[in-house]
């Protein structure tokens, strides 16, 4: 037999296919998902408090002076309802999503397969993520149509500023759920952020109406510069230097919470 006739060497029986970390991530969020499904409590918070809080906004922004902060009832009202995603069905999600898992021994378990870290962290967040932003979407078509908002000048600016505050909230959310000892406690703990977030991040207020020294303080917060980047996409006043600021801060949240994730996160449930 010619050295061109020699066969390559068939496949092992029972040998699975390789798999991909895309593929990998794909499986876990499709288990994950039909989990979240059966939490009726998570379920409810995450889709039907975000649509409902815009409504207090919409009241509140009648007894302001927007013009004096060069907005509008709309250009207010929407990075709000945006904001109310990214904390409610993403940030507080998410902590009950990945201490549940870590105190039913889910993420343990799911660490002596293929999967690495980032992939189980990911593909534990991708429903949440992904729910965020179509929620997102459909409350900006929402606003859109019934705030009569023109069409954003920067929708670039509004569109990196949903990006970077899905990636931000689901990186936190991992950070919250390393100093959350039970599922009962992952109820509480996202409230300090959440809070802080809503009154401080120009969701009920805006910044341009507080002032100056607090206002300063408040740009630094985790959830303002999403809250900016989306309304400078429907305003087109962000100046260069306060879309950098904006972008520099969101970097560094994230960045400061992948560290931490990486430094504290708990695979075992904490006794």
């Amino acid at each position: 037999m010619s050295a061109t006739d020699t066969k390559a060497p068939a496949p092992r029986a029972g040998r699975s296919p390789a798999t991909t970390p895309a593929s990998r991530m794909t499986a876990l969020a499709r288990a994950e998902l039909t989990l979240l499904r059966r939490n009726k409590g998570t379920v409810f918070a995450a889709m039907f408090v975000p649509l409902v809080l815009p409504f207090s906004v919409y009241s509140a922004s009648k007894e302001m002076d927007l013009g004096e902060a060069g907005l509008t009832t709309g250009t207010l009202v929407l990075p709000a309802a945006i904001g109310f995603s990214l904390l409610f069905a993403v940030y507080s999600a998410l902590v009950g999503v990945f201490v549940v898992r870590r105190e039913e021994l889910v993420l343990k378990r799911l660490r002596t397969g293929e999967l690495r870290d980032a992939e189980i962290l990911a593909g534990s967040a991708m429903p949440a993520v992904l729910s965020g932003l179509v929620q997102s979407l459909l409350l900006a078509a929402g606003c859109f149509a019934l705030l009569d908002l023109p069409a954003p000048p920067a929708p670039h600016l509004a569109v990196v500023g949903l990006l970077l505050g899905l990636v931000m909230c689901a990186a936190l959310a991992a950070v919250t759920a390393s100093f959350t000892r039970t599922g009962e406690s992952a109820q509480v703990t996202p409230l300090p952020l959440t809070f802080v977030a809503m009154f401080g991040s120009g969701l009920f207020i805006p910044l341009e109406l507080l002032p100056d020294r607090l206002a300063s303080v408040c740009e630094l917060l985790p959830l303002t510069p999403v809250v900016t980047l989306v309304r400078g996409g429907w305003t087109g006043d962000l100046s260069a230097s306060g879309t950098l600021g904006a972008l520099a801060t969101a970097v560094a949240w994230t960045v400061v919470a992948v560290f931490a994730v990486r430094r504290w996160f708990r695979w075992e449930p904490r006794r």
